[in-house]
């Protein structure tokens, strides 16, 4: 199994780093390779992903969601095998630090070479640094879900 790590400090509140992460469909915007993301309800989200130019689409499950602490999910059915969290630390009134671990199961060739490469990890730094730049330059999140999922 593989894992990446990454953590970005954002200048915004955590309220409002948190609350723009719940709008998944937004992800597109700032997440390479993620053509679109349906949500279907309150804890299940449809992924149409581009990864090494071969297209591929996933369901995924909210498993954990707390306000402004942490989002964590896992796929669900198909080929992929996935989970991650992603969490929401208070570093000031105006500043945030988001942390990012995802872990998979890397299949075929090209995924497991870019696993031992650290493409995956480079990738996710470059989506972190993409929602930093989208975040800040909104000054607001464009809408949220506060609810809990235990």
């Amino acid at each position: 199994m593989a894992q990446v790590i990454e953590t970005i400090d954002v200048d915004v509140p955590v309220r409002v780093a948190y609350n723009q992460w719940t709008q998944f469909e937004e992800f597109p915007q700032f997440m390479g390779g993620v053509d679109s993301i349906v949500q279907q309800d309150a804890t299940h989200l449809h992924w149409t992903v581009s990864v090494g130019g071969v297209e591929r689409e996933f369901d995924a499950e909210i498993t954990e969601q707390h306000p402004d602490e942490r989002v964590a999910w896992n796929s669900v059915g198909g080929d992929e095998n996935h989970a991650g969290v992603v969490t929401f630390h208070r570093l000031s009134d105006a500043e945030t630090r988001v942390t990012v671990q995802i872990d998979w199961e890397p299949t075929g060739l090209l995924e497991k070479a870019g696993a031992v490469l650290g493409a995956d990890d480079r990738s996710v730094k470059k989506d972190l640094e993409h929602f930093k730049e989208y975040i800040e330059s909104r000054g607001a999140e464009s809408g949220a879900w506060r609810g809990d999922v235990s």
